[in-house]
């Protein structure tokens, strides 16, 4: 039999990050049901870090994040994970709404600076005359970030099996009893980061799910010569119909900013959606599309009032919840992983996350 002070369901960005917080102080396993970790919605993320992306309740976890992901410790990665790459939100006359709302809810917490948005993104259609340039955003090396967290769980000590789903865990003990297809595990703590499949994993242990939400976003690659330049910024719509950056020379990552409810599954793109972010995109900007390189969709799991859920269940001792981070769980995940790190161990939260409130993320909220 084998026996860990925490289990960890799901080695995505969101299980690797805590775990590598965890693993210095207890006995961690990781179980992953793909042959790779970060096979769903860590890898196929177009990441970037933003501060209004996600709004107020995500904004401080990634405000506490930026730091920690622009200058590592050391021992953790030797290199930063950022580059710069600035956010344009564009609108037409009718989002001007939309635009003072942004200015309002973020101008006293994020830099950001109204604009003409035709001196930023040449060939930007006349109709978009509306610009808030948010000067901080950053590209994420999602894979380097995924990568760093895993290593420092293996180096101190952490165990990852893949391939190995749970299938049921029942309370027993003090602790569970979890049934995997590779045999039983007992633990301490069962943490359910397992993404789109978080209320899956929590009716396979007994405990009532909470209502994470797979929702499916599509993305495209786009082979587009007559783009300006690759150092663009990131264009982001303010009434979130589409956002695209550049990828390179001649190409664009593309999203129409979907969001179709899909059960939890290894999602793909509908020819719909590829056409309809292509639509939109022409609608934005004069540039000819010469080829859709490339498609895909990943999901994005959300909870009802769609911040991310932190905690142990309150109606089901040693079980924690470390889910619904909808797009925003890389951006976030240094900060994340310390909030849930001492939540889990009952400490006191870390001087890079003191002033953050772990209240509105506890799975409290939903019982």
């Amino acid at each position: 039999m084998n026996r860990h002070d925490i289990v960890i369901v799901g080695g995505g960005i969101a299980g690797a990050s805590l775990g590598a917080v965890l693993a210095e102080h207890a006995g961690v396993l990781m179980l992953e049901m793909e042959d790779s970790a970060g096979y769903h919605a860590t890898g196929r993320a177009v990441s970037f870090w933003e501060e209004t992306y996600g709004g107020l309740a995500v904004q401080p976890l990634t405000t506490a994040s930026g730091p920690m992901l622009a200058a590592p410790d050391p021992d953790f990665c030797e290199s930063p994970f950022l580059t710069p790459r600035r956010t344009l939100h564009v609108g037409r006359a009718g989002d001007a709404a939309a635009r003072d709302r942004l200015l309002e809810q973020f101008g006293a917490k994020v830099d950001l600076v109204p604009v003409d948005p035709a001196a930023l993104v040449p060939g930007l259609r006349p109709e978009w005359s509306l610009g808030v340039l948010e000067p901080g955003v950053c590209d994420i090396d999602v894979a380097a970030l995924h990568q760093a967290w895993l290593r420092r769980f293996r180096r101190l000590g952490g165990e990852v099996r893949l391939a190995t789903a749970l299938r049921r865990a029942e309370a027993r003990d003090g602790g569970w009893r979890i049934e995997t297809d590779a045999g039983a595990i007992d633990c301490g703590v069962i943490v359910d980061a397992a993404g789109a499949w978080a209320d899956d994993v929590a009716r396979a242990c007994g405990v009532a799910p909470i209502g994470i939400a797979p929702l499916r976003r599509t993305v495209v690659q786009l082979r587009v010569p007559a783009m300006p330049s690759a150092d663009l910024p990131l264009v982001m719509d303010l009434g979130s119909q589409f956002y695209f950056k550049p990828e390179g020379e001649g190409r664009v990552w593309l999203t129409p900013h979907d969001e179709e409810p899909s059960p939890p599954c290894d999602a793909a793109p509908e020819e719909m959606a590829v056409a309809e972010a292509i639509a939109r995109f022409e609608s934005v900007v004069d540039w000819p599309v010469e080829a859709v390189e490339r498609k895909w969709a990943g999901l994005r799991s959300f909870s009802r009032d769609r911040a991310p859920v932190y905690g142990f269940d309150p109606a089901a001792r040693g079980f924690f919840w470390f889910a619904g981070q909808g797009g925003f769980g890389i951006q976030t995940s240094p900060a994340a992983a310390l909030l849930g790190a001492a939540l889990l161990r009952g400490e006191a939260l870390p001087p890079q996350i003191a002033g953050i409130d772990p209240a509105p993320y506890s799975p409290a909220r939903f019982r």
